[in-house]
């Protein structure tokens, strides 16, 4: 928790009179216990009903001051707890997004998830305590063992018996919760990660009529994280009846030996009353301690999470503004490889091209060739392990991450539409494109079609995910949205298996037409699709197996040979 501090720089006024406003209520209520023993001593014992009165008046008016300061120290502690937990979350939020596809994949995104939500909501909830209560159960704990020893010296000896035993047990709970909270945390992550599965891949599950064994996994997985709260459950249930078992055992020896006091005439029966709240207070204080310790372990052991993203640094390095030369090609590999974090083989392996304005590149190869891997390379999602990655005549890593993935529309394998209108999805390419320079690339993308027949046009809503479009409409809908903004490169990756060979020609055919000034790099499982391309490449376990037009391929390049006939057989 102490290196999230950082967020609470600008709540300082609320993190000095929030305990400030809750320390003068703990000083109100220790006061309480002095009234009530002169109310027993002098208005009960002298049959003084004037003066119980107006010492009762004086507990209600303590009472509401109490009351007033209690409250105002509420207002501070959730003014402050709420803004550390807005600007933790923000931070951790843009922190994530720094993050390359390589730290994303390391920590995976249920567990991003899950620390940006509940890991904050934890943090939040131990800063919120800490000012509510982090002072006043010490000063409470202090202050009555000083009252009662000014009252009585000797009977004090009870209080310091029974603190270091409910201080032992806080300890050893603390030791056994905090790993507990831990596998809860991570418990947490997997059932995240089971649930967007499920949900993103409902359909899929359905149709392989896999839901109960989807079910099983879940509720085993349930079960686990169940067993480990409840073990935390269990060792944390143990502080409250242990430490009201000390208190009234500490009630019962001041009564026991405060009325051989009070016989010997060393105290007085008001004296005796204050001594058992101040036991009261002193041991409630121990409960509100330890469960603040329960709050603080989870606090902490999310804090530990969260500071675990922050202290991983994004490998890759934003570069500066460079200017670009467009009379360069437009993507150049040079002897290019690349390996995953933590995999022992290269996936790609030497991977050299060169790709104009104007041209189009095909790219081929068979499942796990690495056709998306190199689509992933260009806009710098992964750092490449050896080579060189030119645009426009600058290796990439010169780029700012933002000036570089303005000159790329890309388009990704899995089509991803948001929830909104058309006409906002194809604003993610341009935020300030026009209705026209929409329905245009609409058109380019064989979209225009189907989407003029909807009643509202381009203004027509997507739900989340596109669920209410057809796979060829997300996929061409996806496709316009890369173009609107008319990039300089445009990557095509396998973004056009949904849709029918007539409306493959269609786009093929609109795109060299249309994108003239443009290098376009197209992967694609159908040979027919990259006939007409300037070049290819076919890919085979991540190395350049042939390089060329279609008809040198056929003849030189056996897998691509393979791959045509097995498709036009």
């Amino acid at each position: 928790m102490f290196k999230l501090r950082r967020f609470l720089k600008h709540y300082k006024k609320e993190l000095i009179l929030g305990p400030f406003f809750k320390l003068l209520e703990a000083i109100f209520e220790l006061a309480v216990p002095l009234v009530m023993a002169q109310i027993i001593d002098k208005g009960i014992g002298n049959n003084d009903s004037d003066y119980v009165w107006k010492m009762s008046g004086l507990i209600v008016v303590l009472g509401i001051c109490g009351l007033g300061f209690a409250l105002t120290c509420q207002f501070f502690a959730a003014k402050c707890a709420y803004g550390f937990g807005t600007e933790l979350r923000d931070a951790l939020y843009k922190h994530i997004n720094k993050f390359s596809h390589a730290e994303i994949d390391r920590f995976g995104t249920s567990s991003l998830i899950t620390r940006i939500t509940n890991d904050t909501v934890l943090a939040q909830n131990g800063v919120n305590m800490f000012i509510r209560l982090a002072v006043r159960a010490p000063f409470l704990i202090v202050g009555a063992a000083v009252m009662s020893m000014t009252l009585d010296l000797k009977l004090s000896i009870i209080f310091l018996i029974a603190a270091p035993i409910i201080t032992l047990i806080i300890v050893w709970v603390m030791k056994k919760t905090v790993p507990m909270y831990k596998k809860i945390q991570k418990g947490l992550d997997k059932i995240s990660l089971l649930t967007r599965e499920n949900l993103d891949g409902v359909r899929v599950i359905r149709a392989f009529s896999k839901q109960e064994e989807e079910k099983k996994e879940l509720i085993n997985e349930s079960g686990r994280l169940s067993d480990n709260a409840v073990i935390a459950g269990k060792i944390s249930a143990i502080l409250n009846p242990v430490t009201f078992m000390i208190m009234n055992l500490g009630i019962v020896a001041i009564l026991w030996f405060g009325g051989i006091r009070v016989d010997t005439g060393y105290l007085t029966q008001g004296e005796i009353t204050a001594f058992v709240n101040y036991m009261t207070q002193i041991l409630l204080a121990l409960v509100v301690l330890a469960n603040l310790v329960i709050i603080f372990t989870k606090a902490a052991s999310s804090a530990s999470r969260i500071n675990e993203v922050f202290d991983t640094q994004p490998s890759m390095t934003d570069g500066s503004d460079t200017k670009f030369d467009f009379s360069s090609p437009a993507v150049e590999f040079e002897n290019v490889s690349f390996s995953y974090p933590d995999a022992g083989d290269l996936s790609l392996n030497n991977i050299s091209f060169t790709l104009k304005k104007g041209e189009i590149l095909g790219i081929i190869g068979g499942t796990g060739s690495g056709k998306s891997t190199l689509a992933n390379l260009v806009p710098r999602f992964y750092d490449i392990t050896s080579g060189n990655i030119k645009i426009f005549g600058n290796d990439i890593k010169k780029y700012s991450m933002e000036e570089l993935r303005k000159l790329i529309g890309i388009v990704p394998q899995r089509a991803a539409l948001f929830s909104g209108t058309i006409a906002d999805n194809m604003r993610w390419g341009k935020p300030d494109a026009t209705d026209q320079e929409i329905i245009s690339a609409l058109k380019i993308a064989q979209a225009w079609e189907f989407v003029s027949k909807l009643t509202d046009g381009i203004k027509t809503n997507i739900s989340q995910g596109g669920k209410n479009l057809s796979g060829g409409q997300r996929q061409r809908l996806t496709i316009a949205r890369a173009l609107v903004g008319n990039p300089p490169v445009v990557i095509l990756d396998d973004s056009m298996s949904a849709l029918d060979y007539a409306t493959d020609l269609a786009l093929r055919k609109a795109i060299e037409s249309e994108l003239k000034d443009t290098a376009v790099i197209m992967i694609s499982q159908r040979a027919t699709t990259l006939q007409n391309a300037n070049h290819i490449l076919v890919l085979d376990n991540g190395e350049a197996a042939g390089y060329g037009i279609h008809e040198t391929l056929l003849k030189n390049c056996e897998e691509y040979a393979e791959i045509y006939k097995s498709q036009m057989s």
